[in-house]
């Protein structure tokens, strides 16, 4: 791979790069399509999987396409109108609710730290390293993913030497974020908070971990080994649902890492919050992506958006 390659691939985030990857095998092996292909054939590989595929992931196949072709230097045929207007046809005839994690509710937040919290002076008390690092590490990545509605991805991404410690909390330093597209990246304030704090659970995993560089949140193998490398983000999900199916949480099945950034979403709108205020706390570029988080716009209706 030569320089130019290297920052081509840079440019990309790595999951993007792994789903357009299984987008285009999909479509030459499973489909068994030609590349370059003609927008004829890309309006039948769309109608062939028609309410099969959501529309997401057939947007997602697009997409990919559409970058394959741009990079070979070939004509996008996923432009063409023909493609566009199958597209809009799909989602007339298959409409489908987006799904979207459930918000974790404060209550809920509060049951687990709870357990977590018991199970860490139960440690401690056996002296069982292992579980201990585990436990704080949890709690930490809860309260931390909850009051800063960070991504799944972000949280896996939070480095130690790009987040300073003062006197009102964490000031997080993010190089890249979803809504970065100039990719200047972003700082995160966290507050200090007198209940579920997640500046203390962030202080406790750093001083029962000994970690000083390098990513937050790690695997842990049974012996009480750190990884130094980040905690995948496939394991994310499995983890926070064992986490609240362990404390009890009703329906853990359903909970997500998106489940802490809706819940916070939730929190905030339950509390007041200015939808600009909650925007620009979370990250979010247009209102149309916060909404999304909400229970209802209702809640916004009467607040004048310039």
């Amino acid at each position: 791979m030569d320089k130019i390659d290297f920052y081509l691939q840079a440019s990309i985030r790595e999951n993007t790069q792994k789903s357009y990857s299984s987008a285009i095998q999909h479509y030459e092996i499973e489909w068994r399509g030609l590349l370059p292909a003609t927008a004829d054939h890309v309006a039948h590989y769309l109608t062939d999987y028609a309410g099969v595929l959501s529309i997401n992931t057939l947007k997602q196949r697009l997409a990919a396409l559409s970058q394959w072709h741009t990079e070979q230097g070939f004509p996008d045929p996923t432009k063409a109108p023909i493609v566009k207007k199958v597209l809009k046809g799909i989602k007339t005839v298959h409409p489908v609710q987006e799904k979207q994690a459930k918000p974790l509710q404060l209550i809920q937040l509060k049951q687990t730290v709870d357990y977590l919290d018991q199970l860490i002076e139960q440690s401690k008390k056996s002296r069982e390293h292992a579980k201990l690092l585990r436990y704080t590490r949890n709690k930490s990545l809860l309260l931390l993913g909850f009051w800063r509605g960070f991504r799944g991805d972000e949280i896996t991404r939070l480095n130690i030497e790009d987040i300073e410690i003062h006197s009102g909390g964490l000031n997080c330093y993010l190089a890249r974020t979803k809504g970065d597209r100039a990719l200047n990246g972003q700082y995160f304030q966290v507050p200090v908070l007198s209940q579920l704090c997640p500046v203390q659970a962030y202080l406790d995993w750093l001083m029962i971990s000994e970690l000083t560089t390098g990513v937050v949140f790690r695997s842990i193998n049974r012996w009480g080994k750190i990884s130094p490398d980040a905690l995948h983000i496939d394991s994310l999900i499995p983890l926070i649902r064992h986490i609240f199916s362990e404390a009890g949480i009703e329906s853990a099945e359903l909970y997500s890492a998106h489940s802490l950034r809706r819940g916070f979403a939730y929190w905030a709108a339950d509390n007041g919050w200015d939808i600009k205020d909650l925007m620009q706390y979370v990250g979010w570029k247009n209102i149309n992506s916060a909404l999304r988080y909400m229970k209802s716009s209702q809640n916004f209706q009467r607040i004048n958006i310039d």
